[in-house]
């Protein structure tokens, strides 16, 4: 299955509360999140904000008229230098894995970022995230930083791997 099948838009504010379902479906498994609990969608209203079409996107991603993944792209270290390099976020709806959506999300991040003024992209992934790793390896993302043991999830020490690539 691609992308194709499927309908990628714009988020709407409207939007937001599927986008929260979707991440909080990820917040128990300590597979993609370093949240520990799950958020609400009025402490993610600031966050959907930060976003806009020209630089920073956050698309969804649908299948019908049901909201069934979605991408962001977020300002890395909040200081201007850095506007030329974003961090990708991809989350897709336990329903949806293993259908193509996340490769075909980024595909199009990839694609998509020179437009945004983006030259660079990365990925923050927990080290025992085989699955999310060898995703961003199959489109060129290479291992750019290694924090180990910078978080603690459930008493387990975890290590994160920062992945980026150059688009632009």
């Amino acid at each position: 299955m691609s992308l194709a099948e499927f309908t990628l838009r714009d988020a709407t504010e409207a939007d937001l509360p599927a986008i929260v379902e979707i991440y909080n479906a990820t917040v128990a498994g300590r597979m993609v999140t370093a949240d520990t609990s799950p958020v609400t969608v009025e402490s993610r209203v600031v966050w959907f904000h930060t976003h806009n079409s020209r630089t920073r996107p956050l698309w969804v991603v649908l299948d019908g008229e049901q909201i069934c993944a979605w991408l962001s792209f977020n300002s890395f270290y909040g200081r201007p230098a850095y506007q030329p390099t974003a961090e990708v976020s991809i989350y897709v709806a336990e329903s949806h894995r293993r259908r193509g959506v996340g490769r075909g999300l980024l595909e199009r991040a990839i694609l998509g970022a020179p437009a945004c003024e983006i030259r660079n992209l990365l990925g923050f992934i927990w080290a025992h995230n085989l699955p999310s790793l060898q995703l961003f390896e199959a489109f060129g993302f290479e291992r750019w930083g290694h924090l180990p043991r910078v978080a603690e999830l459930d008493g387990i020490e975890r290590d994160l791997v920062i992945v980026g690539r150059r688009v632009g």
